[in-house]
């Protein structure tokens, strides 16, 4: 047990420092390539290599059911959520993009209210959205004549739906409850999702050519392949099963701030006292927003 909590602890260090460094990556990428095929392809490699160590592994395909659920789920959380995102980044900075992403826990609140159980909206609950939103607002404030570059707006619009989009997801694998192994079902999700936004994306009229790969856009295809999204995601699956979830969450504070750090650092990407206070005031919304959920879910355990 001693070890397997040790080694959650590093699954957690490992997730929340890398998942930030994945903004920075994905920013470089998409000035070489459209960020839905980025995000295609990377999706679709991580399934590929996922899905075919469970095969060997001596795994059965899942049934229908469970295929026609994960790839609901994989176009929600991976599609609509982290191929908006990268697009997005074509258009925004990467830490702003980050910032805005860290509020992703206060949608899941507000679609689990609907979907899932009515819990009370507790007054600490409603403040927590109400800080979260506030200091989401106050980031603008440095890019007020950024919002009439319509390229902008699109890409801040694209952020909030991936947002959205994330949030469903995950209320809707909460919800399934699907009985399958974690990472055999995420690679499912990454194919799937990876084959829908390279379709996509060639509908659009971006095709891809080899020869168009530079040594920048192996780097960061490679990097979100293999770091981001295989050993990323495996880092948070592990430590969210050896971890209270309360705990577990806390990559969603450490990841924006290592954006919006990396992003200063070395894609000199605005970042002064407001940024930073704003960046805070946000993270403390979510904060306050987890405690008071884990509050409400505990509220029945004392009352028995």
């Amino acid at each position: 047990m001693k070890k397997s909590n040790t080694n959650a602890y590093i699954a957690l260090v490992m997730v929340s420092f890398f998942w930030g460094t994945t903004y920075l990556a994905s920013s470089v990428g998409v000035r070489h390539m459209h960020g839905l095929m980025l995000a295609g392809l990377r999706q679709t490699a991580a399934g590929i290599i996922l899905i075919s160590f469970f095969l060997l592994k001596g795994y059965r395909l899942p049934d229908k059911i469970v295929l026609s659920r994960l790839f609901i789920i994989g176009v929600m959380m991976l599609c609509l959520s982290n191929g908006l995102i990268t697009w997005a980044m074509q258009y925004i900075p990467s830490g702003l993009c980050a910032i805005i992403v860290a509020t992703v826990p206060i949608w899941i609140t507000i679609f689990s209210y609907f979907m899932v159980q009515r819990t009370r909206l507790s007054p600490l609950l409603i403040v927590g959205m109400l800080v979260g939103l506030l200091g989401v607002t106050g980031i603008f404030y440095n890019y007020l004549s950024s919002l009439m570059n319509p390229a902008f707006r699109l890409g801040i619009f694209l952020t909030f739906i991936a947002c959205i989009s994330w949030a469903i997801g995950s209320v809707l694998t909460a919800r399934w409850a699907l009985k399958v192994n974690f990472l055999y079902g995420a690679g499912f999700q990454m194919l799937f999702s990876g084959i829908v936004m390279l379709i996509t994306v060639s509908l659009m009229g971006y095709s891809f050519h080899l020869s168009a790969m530079n040594l920048q856009l192996w780097e960061s295809l490679l990097y979100l392949i293999f770091v981001g999204s295989i050993v990323g995601y495996s880092s948070y699956v592990f430590a969210l099963n050896n971890l209270p979830t309360s705990l577990a969450s806390v990559y969603a504070y450490i990841n924006p701030i290592v954006a919006v750090i990396l992003g200063w650092l070395i894609l000199k990407e605005q970042l002064n006292w407001t940024t930073a206070l704003s960046c805070l005031v946000t993270l403390a919304g979510v904060y306050i927003v987890n405690v008071s959920v884990n509050k409400n879910k505990r509220k029945p355990e004392h009352s028995n």
